[in-house]
């Protein structure tokens, strides 16, 4: 082979090889919170729809996603149902600060089973001896905005000082997912669990009835989600945020029982 021909041979096989690459399809992998499962689903199929990238779902508590994160594994965008785990991303360098918004709120509800065995029917019934209750661990968000809400019910005189311990002595299981408090109370295997409002889905309807705790004792949950440094697709990473804070995303989220920006 003449060296011109080596040439052409070498140039040929570099473009065939830039072409696979450039043709290679794009995933962009999204940690998020399991209770964001229904929304974030209907929004990922957007965006596969309007782009050419796919999206990979990775749904887990978001104290296990933050340390999946620090042990390094893998993710191109964050979806956190509080900002103490993405705070601490964001110090121990592994986020792109800034491309971090709050994309929604949420509040804490008690769920039941719909047939309700225990006949709770209220915030006082928690505390009656030989309640079956479920909450999810101090770093699951649904966990930590669950013990705010029980120090603000303590607060009140109506409750009175005790009721925090009184309840808290019910619970027969920490949970890592709310997720699992959702399904737990559906099979009737607790009396109730603390959870979110939006975690009674259109697929739990029927299975589970919520239990409203009133403002003046609720929380509102501020999510946030970023793009982490490491994205091999920030520009296309960027583009998933954008489309979770867009008009279109925002009314998903509305519909799965979220509030949506400047609605808290």
């Amino acid at each position: 082979m003449t060296e011109k021909r080596r040439i052409l041979a070498f140039l040929t096989l570099t473009a065939l090889m830039l072409c696979a690459y450039a043709e290679e399809p794009k995933e962009l992998t999204v940690f998020c919170g399991a209770g964001l499962t229904g929304a974030l689903n209907e929004i990922g199929q957007i965006y596969e729809n309007t782009s050419d990238s796919g999206v990979d779902f990775n749904f887990d508590g978001v104290p296990a996603l933050r340390a999946q994160i620090e042990q390094g594994a893998y993710a191109d965008v964050i979806v956190s149902a509080n900002l103490k785990h993405m705070d601490a991303l964001k110090a121990e360098g592994y986020i792109d600060n800034n491309t971090v918004e709050i994309f929604a709120g949420n509040k804490v509800a008690v769920i039941v089973p719909d047939d309700n065995p225990a006949n709770i029917t209220n915030l006082a019934d928690l505390a009656k001896p030989g309640m079956k209750i479920l909450i999810g661990t101090k770093e699951l968000p649904a966990g930590d905005y669950a013990r705010q809400v029980l120090d603000k019910l303590a607060a009140d005189s109506e409750y009175g000082p005790a009721y925090k311990e009184t309840v808290m002595a019910n619970v027969v299981s920490e949970e890592t997912t709310v997720n699992r408090i959702v399904s737990k109370v559906a099979l009737g295997e607790a009396d109730a669990g603390f959870a979110f409002v939006s975690d009674v889905s259109p697929q739990m309807v029927g299975k589970v009835t919520r239990i409203i705790v009133s403002d003046e004792y609720n929380v509102v949950g501020k999510f946030p989600i970023g793009v982490l440094k490491q994205s091999k697709y920030p520009q296309e990473a960027q583009s998933f945020v954008d489309l979770v804070m867009s008009k279109e995303g925002q009314a998903i989220l509305k519909k799965y029982g979220f509030i949506p920006v400047g609605e808290e």
